[in-house]
């Protein structure tokens, strides 16, 4: 790990690698994360930078590899699937989010941007994962978003949105993820 991050940094940075960060840029590179529909959010929730740049230091680095390594718990893995859907960071999933996930999975560019109507449907047709189906890792867990299904089979408080317990309850009915 410490030879991947140090390569990251430019020469004359990489002696003191233990002290420096990464730019976003470079962490992007990262083959795991080229064709991730969900660069931007992990590099966001695992950068732990105070200018807000999404730079990772090395310990950042660690956390991120070690949460998508197969010995991560799936505990783990849903906490921060969990904080890598909730675009806006309040601590919950709702609507708003899960039309940023679709968006994410769809692409960014206006000519692969659902329409209105095209998002209501989606939204109105997804269902909550099935035992014995599910992703095998955070960034394929478009299965696991919120919908009116899930909302309605998962919201236990019943308050309209999935807090990480809940969202933890319904990764738990999915063995694979």
């Amino acid at each position: 790990a410490y030879r991947r991050f140090s390569e990251l940094l430019p020469k004359e940075e990489r002696q003191n690698a233990c002290s420096a960060r990464v730019p976003k840029s470079q962490i992007l590179t990262l083959p795991e994360l080229r064709a991730n529909p969900f660069q931007q959010r992990i590099c966001h929730v695992f950068s732990t930078s105070e200018a807000e740049d999404d730079s990772m230091s090395f310990e950042d680095f660690l956390d991120m590899l070690s949460v998508f390594s197969d010995s991560a718990t799936s505990d783990v893995k849903s906490y921060y699937a969990f904080r890598i859907f909730d675009f806006d960071n309040d601590g919950i999933l709702d609507r708003k989010d899960l039309e940023q996930l679709v968006n994410c999975l769809t692409g960014q560019g206006e000519g692969s941007r659902l329409s209105s109507a095209e998002m209501e449907q989606l939204i109105q047709n997804v269902r909550a994962p099935s035992r014995g189906t599910g992703p095998a890792e955070p960034r394929h867990t478009a299965h696991c978003s919120p919908s009116p299904q899930i909302l309605e089979e998962s919201d236990i408080d019943k308050d309209g949105t999935i807090n990480l317990a809940e969202f933890q309850h319904v990764v738990s009915r999915s063995p694979d993820f």
